[in-house]
């Protein structure tokens, strides 16, 4: 996102359209029906309260099934010891179900929520994304967390996982209802305001004017040529080079990770002042001090190099966020941190190159077995 356009002609502003949900069955409400991402996974509706907007806001749960999945992974254990509950982050929503395998192999009883007005849960004319306070979003932790613990009962270990946006949305939970979770797992999250190119470019103090003035109108951004964009759902392209492991072949690091571009927008959906106070809320909020009473594992890319531009980093480092500002602040959230920054990791940990991924699935267990499952 540090990159300019280019300089010998200003290119127009595209104007900015709101994006819309697409057009998929709702999932069931009070009930479970089938997911998109097809045997073993199911989701259902989560009615809501009515927010600020009043526009008919609900959040999607889902859930996923080792025995009715057919590509379920050895050794996944038929009896889960722990309850795990993921969290997406801006412009994002649960599209991975290695993840899903990964943690149903160590124990865990996977549950991911699509968060209001993000993708299943998105509805026609809604803002993607919108919120003016993160707090918002603790009705739809508590109904997602109540449901698991129905399922799997109370009294197993609970987790919770945040990813970017998600992980600061799962920071301040957590440290609003101590002695409920056994864990907290952050996936490079975004903790401090670096990575954040509307603040970048106007500046906070602006930007926090713009959201008195006019919270809900889309900040300008600088636009680019779409060739030049980078994204590493779309998977190995031409411009990536000679791929270096042929084994990767038939990863989806190379196929692509089949995420629905009308959820995920490259580089991004409209991004408003409004919104974007509520994240330095948050992140201020952090920085003054939370005190997360459970074991927390942050963990995040070795390096960053900000942009939504290709570049020869791309597919080794965080392009989102900090990550060396990311791990300064987790080691303040409480009093049994673990950071670990993985050499060659994206800014999803769990989307990086096959290697890359396998360590971080080995620092994850690691630390299962240490904090959450002794």
């Amino acid at each position: 996102m540090s990159e300019t356009p280019e300089q010998e002609q200003e290119p127009e502003q595209a104007p900015q359209q709101e994006p819309q949900a697409p057009e998929r069955p709702h999932t069931p409400v009070g009930s479970w029906g089938e997911d998109l991402l097809g045997p073993g996974f199911q989701a259902r509706t989560l009615e809501l309260a009515p927010d600020a907007e009043e526009d008919g806001a609900v959040a999607t749960l889902v859930r996923y099934l080792p025995a009715e999945d057919p590509q379920a992974l050895e050794g996944t254990p038929s009896e889960p010891s722990f309850v795990w509950l993921y969290l997406h982050g801006w412009n994002d929503y649960f599209f991975n179900p290695e993840l899903a395998r990964r943690v149903a192999r160590l124990g865990g009883a996977f549950y991911a929520l699509d968060l209001r007005r993000y993708g299943r849960s998105l509805r026609p004319e809604q803002m993607l994304g919108w919120v003016e306070d993160l707090a918002v979003y603790d009705e739809e932790i508590g109904l997602a967390l109540t449901l698991a613990w129905a399922g799997h009962g109370q009294s197993r270990p609970t987790v919770l996982c945040g990813h970017s946006t998600g992980g600061l949305t799962a920071s301040l939970w957590a440290h609003h209802h101590p002695g409920v979770l056994a864990g907290l797992v952050l996936n490079s999250a975004w903790l401090e305001i670096q990575g954040a190119e509307p603040v970048r470019v106007l500046g906070e103090p602006i930007v926090r004017a713009f959201a008195r003035l006019s919270g809900r109108d889309p900040v300008a951004l600088p636009t680019y040529d779409p060739s030049d964009l980078f994204t590493v759902t779309d998977g190995w392209t031409e411009a990536d080079g000679e791929l270096p492991d042929p084994s990767w072949a038939d990863d989806p690091y190379v196929t692509g990770w089949h995420v629905d571009p009308r959820w995920k927008h490259v580089p991004t959906p409209p991004i408003r002042p409004g919104w974007l106070a509520a994240i330095l809320d948050a992140q201020a909020a952090v920085s003054s001090g939370l005190h997360v009473t459970c074991p927390v594992l942050s963990i995040g890319s070795a390096r960053s190099h900000l942009g939504v531009v290709r570049t020869q980093d791309s597919r080794s480092t965080d392009t989102v966020v900090d990550a060396d500002g990311t791990a300064r602040r987790a080691i303040g959230l409480g009093p049994l941190v673990t950071v670990a920054r993985v050499e060659g990791a994206v800014h999803d940990v769990f989307l990086s190159a096959p290697p890359v991924r396998e360590q971080a699935y080995a620092v994850l267990e690691q630390w299962l077995r240490g904090y959450v499952l002794s």
